[in-house]
């Protein structure tokens, strides 16, 4: 950059340190320390390179910026306001406080312009690669609008420890992502001192083993950040990586390079010295020079321009390709067939199979309805029966398809799918067993949080997987799903339920749904005549009335153990009860409907009894606390299915007789 322009980089440089360390400062908590590091390489990045839209952030053409070091949230916050979106200074004066757009970690849909929810350590990068494989999927979908988008991620050493950033990465450059640049702020502090108590390696060599173009500068240098970013772009075929050696609170005199800076308000004091030094008033807070407001508001009007090439170029696209345009429109907006329940039921509604099985088959034809539907699984596609069946794979070079692989990747699965979702246009699915669930709920989490429809469709869902033993026989985990606010869990027990449970998931667009699959073939449920298509939709059912009169015990069941609440019933009646079989195929969709239905499924005065091969807890919500709850509350064994089931006590002779036990110590 010329002379004559640097006193004014050095100002927006200060101004944004200075912004950091009053807002930490005035919250009593935060993180100062990364922003005034970093605060060269943003102002470069923002001001030279990331194309954005202050006035629209959602528009389609932007870079997405992601801040996957998340804790130095003011950063990201002090760009926003300065770049002139709806993020006045009163915001980040409120910084971290009750009812602000500037909460401690950056919040998707919360503030404008913040493209995810970051915080977590190592999810943004995730994201950022699941952003940079969603703009190669355009691309080869709709072709030339969707070319020049890049993706540019912040990493902190944290990040970089993380095992979910290792799987992300190493998928990244297995598949040749070179629209994404990853900038590693390598300050060599975390919290509890140096990184080199913990952390050795070479990380440069890492990345360039996972096949990224690799660069090392010094963070602070704007000459060697700008060369290092325009090679990045330059470069082809591989994604990027930018090892960036900074100093945390660089330019504070006491704070530099401190584990205190990255965790805590450096102080008034130091606050003082460190404007000081600057050149600045040290009593001023909050304050931004005017020709700070200036030169940001001169390259207002150079993103303004920048945004009216594109869309100029955009709407030549949509006029010299009016059928792509349409078929993108439907994209974007996920389109589903009003028939689609229809058609799911007529193909699965009188099958006999195992609910993995069914939902493959119900999976082929929602991909032929529905083009937004692309993912994959953590290499279990051959178990949990999750290829879509003729559309191709996703690999270097060939982003036509919609098959995933993402390796043994769960972690990396789930946050590459969040940053599918969030780009738009995409409903991703992620699969694996119910059991490895736990590898990758972080990333579920997430998804349910930042209110992303994504699929996550888990098989192998009982110890009924048999010989492969405890290790691999989900016993806590749909408990433990349940406990995710916005997360919907589906347990399918037959192809009619399969159905509603594919419907459910399509149609919920705030949140994400994890589908509960039995390996095992399980039998066709009979239901009374009276049961309509759309009873299934509500969560839970009557399946079967009970005969004689009102009931008098309520079973409530899911998925692989509904057809044994349908076989105690007649063991019950033959005793002279009259007994109602409920399937809960949805906790939280029942949970949604008004509680005259609620009701009228479970009558409050009424016994009932759950059953389900998991923890039982939390059934006592539905059941109440003189309910009986039959379930696993200990670890499985390795055995067949059959003997697991006689030895557990799943079977219709052994439920019927607990229930029976169970009523004559009630009376």
């Amino acid at each position: 950059m010329a002379a004559s322009q640097e006193p004014i980089v050095q100002q927006c440089v200060n101004t944004i340190k200075a912004l950091a360390m009053d807002a930490v400062e005035k919250a009593k908590s935060g993180h100062p320390g990364t922003p005034m590091g970093l605060s060269s390489i943003a102002f470069e990045l923002w001001t030279n390179y990331l194309r954005h839209d202050p006035h629209d952030p959602h528009w389609i053409g932007r870079d997405r910026f992601v801040l996957s070091a998340g804790h130095a949230s003011m950063l990201l916050y002090a760009l926003l306001h300065l770049s002139g979106y709806d993020l006045p200074l009163s915001e980040l004066e409120s910084f971290r406080q009750w009812g602000s757009k500037t909460p401690g970690h950056p919040e998707h849909d919360l503030t404008p312009g913040v493209e995810t929810t970051t915080g977590p350590l190592g999810q943004g990068v995730g994201n950022a690669v699941g952003f940079a494989l969603a703009v190669k999927i355009h691309a080869a979908r709709f072709g030339q609008p969707f070319a020049p988008i890049r993706v540019f991620v912040i990493a902190s050493d944290g990040d970089i420890m993380e095992g979910v950033s290792g799987e992300a990465s190493s998928l990244a450059g297995h598949l040749e992502l070179d629209n994404l640049i990853m900038i590693y702020d390598d300050n060599h502090i975390t919290i509890d001192g140096n990184t080199s108590i913990a952390f050795s390696e070479d990380v440069a060599k890492r990345y360039e083993a996972y096949g990224w173009f690799v660069q090392s500068i010094d963070g602070h240098d704007h000459a060697q950040i700008r060369t290092a970013l325009d090679r990045a772009i330059a470069e082809k075929d591989r994604p990027s990586f930018i090892r960036a050696r900074t100093h945390i609170a660089q330019g504070a005199p006491h704070a530099v390079d401190t584990p205190e800076a990255h965790g805590a308000p450096l102080g008034e004091q130091e606050i003082q010295l460190t404007k000081k030094n600057m050149g600045w008033d040290p009593k001023r807070h909050f304050h931004i020079p005017q020709e700070v407001k200036d030169f940001f508001k001169e390259h207002g009007r150079k993103l303004a321009k920048q945004r009216e090439v594109y869309n100029q170029q955009w709407n030549e696209w949509r006029v010299n390709h009016p059928k792509l345009a349409a078929e993108f429109n439907d994209f974007q907006t996920k389109k589903i067939p009003a028939d689609l329940y229809e058609q799911l039921l007529q193909a699965l509604g009188s099958e006999e199979e195992a609910t993995r099985i069914l939902s493959y088959k119900a999976q082929q034809i929602v991909g032929k309805l529905v083009p937004s539907l692309i993912g994959g699984a953590a290499d279990l596609a051959a178990s949990t029966k999750t290829l879509l069946k003729g559309e191709g794979d996703i690999a270097r070079g060939q982003f036509q398809g919609r098959n995933i692989h993402f390796g043994i990747r769960e972690h990396a699965m789930g946050a590459i799918c969040n940053g599918l979702a969030l780009f738009g246009g995409i409903i991703p699915y992620g699969s694996t067993f119910l059991i490895f669930s736990d590898y990758m709920r972080p990333s579920v989490r997430l998804s349910a949080l930042m209110k992303l429809q994504c699929l996550w469709i888990y098989t192998h869902d009982s110890l009924f997987l048999g010989e492969d033993g405890p290790t691999h026989q989900p016993i806590e985990h749909l408990s433990s799903l349940h406990l995710i606010p916005d997360l919907q869990i589906v347990r399918p027990a037959d192809g009619m339920e399969i159905a509603a449970a594919w419907v459910l998931a399509l149609a919920y667009r705030k949140g994400p749904t994890a589908f509960a699959l039995a390996r095992q073939k399980l039998p066709r449920i009979l239901r009374d005549s009276t049961v309509k298509n759309n009873d299934l939709l509500k969560g839970f059912y009557i399946v079967q009335e009970a005969k004689g009169g009102a009931p008098n015990l309520v079973l409530i069941a899911t998925g692989s153990e509904l057809h044994l609440a349908v076989g105690a019933k007649v063991k019950l009646e033959q005793q002279g009860h009259r007994v109602r079989v409920v399937s809960a195929l949805s906790w939280e969709q029942f949970a949604k409907q008004d509680v005259s239905y609620q009701q009228a499924v479970l009558p409050p005065s009424t016994q009932k009894v759950s059953i389900e091969a998991g923890r039982t807890a939390l059934w006592r919500k539905w059941v109440g606390e003189q309910g009986l709850c039959i379930g696993l509350d200990h670890f499985g064994a390795s055995a067949p299915a059959h003997v697991l089931a006689e030895k557990f006590g799943f079977t219709v002779d052994a439920v019927s007789t607990s229930i029976q036990r169970w009523l004559r110590g009630q009376t």
